[in-house]
């Protein structure tokens, strides 16, 4: 990611920086059941490597069609409570639900971003949103926010989206442990005569 005053030169981030941070996603989803410590981690260090202003991660509810905040780093509180983010009004996160990284070099004139005004108030310039896929399904979104005109290049969208795989791939499998403990659980209740739940 490069600002535009820097568009002519080199990426701000080396390569180096996106391995480390990559590297360190891996060992955080793979060594943790605990979906918001892993999510927290993702973000943050996501942050730092692509030196933003902010990240966050979303996830979709289907029953509200809306996508609720998992995750977050480098946002006030009070623009996270700017109100829902409905998928009909987000067309930013429209395009990304079907599988398209999405790239808003300035909110403030770009009529996809849903709460402009807000993000003039937190800083915001920048976005790129990316979705989370899981068996070719979107589950959510991962944004990362700039706080000046910024151009994202091929290798941010690579590692932004590497990390939302990851992301996603740590969020199926704390589902998946929570089913099978549910489960364990239950079959536990009947073996013991424990039928109280």
């Amino acid at each position: 990611m490069a600002t535009d005053a820097h568009s002519a030169g080199h990426p701000v981030r080396s390569h180096r920086d996106y391995y480390s941070a990559l590297h360190q996603a891996a060992l955080t989803i793979t060594s943790s059941l605990e979906l918001e410590q892993v999510l927290q981690s993702v973000v943050t260090s996501t942050t730092e490597a692509m030196q933003v202003k902010a990240c966050v991660l979303r996830l979709l509810d289907p029953k509200t069609d809306q996508l609720q905040l998992s995750a977050g780093y480098g946002l006030s509180k009070d623009y996270l409570a700017k109100g829902p983010i409905k998928v009909e009004h987000s067309q930013i996160d429209s395009e990304a639900l079907r599988g398209t990284p999405v790239i808003i070099p300035d909110v403030s004139v770009d009529s996809r971003f849903q709460y402009q005004v807000a993000a003039k108030s937190e800083g915001i310039v920048s976005v790129l949103c990316v979705p989370l896929m899981v068996h070719d399904r979107a589950i959510g979104v991962m944004r990362v926010y700039t706080n000046e005109r910024s151009v994202f290049h091929e290798d941010d969208i690579q590692f932004l989206t590497v990390l939302a795989s990851l992301s996603a791939l740590a969020i199926e499998n704390a589902r998946l442990y929570d089913d099978l403990k549910q489960s364990f659980d239950g079959v536990m209740d009947v073996l013991w005569g424990n039928t109280d739940y």
